[in-house]
């Protein structure tokens, strides 16, 4: 929590620099050791956690601006960011309105505005990212998504709605190219798209539907070493891929 000090001098100079009562949320997804992962802030003094987000400059883009903070948060640049929901509730700012509404006046609190915020979701390379905490938070790092902790304010709604957002997208877009290493077997893939989607697929199904796509190139030789039948690498071909994501592909999983 900010002194009261400390959150006039904040405020006064949020509303130099940014536009009110606009922000933006993201919900950064990676991928590592079969697990998908959020990126999460752990506030100071607070148990509960929040998603990465921030403010949008007076003269600036609101694309420039989901993509400079989230690399500030990751380290990133040029990242995959879909904007998919605007969260505009009149109680959003209710915690902090609560919080500081003993510290000074609400007209003078930054926090304290109705903000309409834009929710986007990246999709991101887990070995890419370093983690970096904002001046409000003490750590930020990766969460499993079968362990995500309490959130704050209304984050377990724009989560949730990123999610099911990313689980509609699969079946009509591609995912993995942002995830994924340069090259992976098809159970990594498919592993890749059970997690998301929470379900078994069909290895054979599976197969045959992901490489009807015509976005996967296999390698020549398969992956060596292990004691069983060696599996075939694969990568994406980003030409088509990028194709895909343009003009996408009907059915599901």
């Amino acid at each position: 929590m900010l002194t009261k000090e400390q959150l006039i001098e904040y405020s006064e100079d949020a509303r130099k620099t940014y536009l009110d009562h606009i922000s933006i949320d993201c919900v950064v997804f990676g991928f590592h050791e079969g697990q998908m992962k959020v990126l999460l802030l752990k506030p100071d003094d607070e148990e509960k956690w929040l998603l990465p987000g921030g403010f949008v400059q007076k003269l600036e883009p609101i694309e420039m601006a989901a993509n400079r903070i989230l690399k500030e948060r990751t380290g990133l640049d040029k990242i995959f960011l879909q904007q998919f929901h605007i969260f505009g509730d009149p109680d959003r700012a209710k915690f902090h309105h609560d919080l500081y509404k003993d510290t000074v006046p609400d007209e003078e609190n930054w926090f304290a505005k109705r903000f309409l915020s834009i929710g986007y979701y990246a999709l991101v390379d887990f070995f890419g990212v370093v983690p970096q905490a904002d001046q409000f938070s003490e750590l930020c790092t990766w969460r499993d998504l079968d362990d995500m902790p309490e959130l704050l304010l209304d984050h377990e709604l724009i989560f949730k709605t990123a999610l099911d957002t990313l689980r509609l997208q699969l079946n009509y877009q591609p995912i993995g190219y942002n995830l994924m290493p340069g090259e992976f077997t098809m159970p990594e893939l498919q592993k890749l798209y059970e997690t998301i989607l929470d379900k078994k697929l069909d290895r054979r199904n599976f197969q045959r539907r992901i490489l009807g796509f015509g976005i996967l190139t296999r390698a020549e030789q398969p992956r060596k070493g292990g004691a069983h039948k060696a599996p075939y690498l694969y990568s994406f071909d980003l030409e088509k891929y990028q194709n895909a994501l343009t003009e996408g592909f009907k059915g599901g999983w």
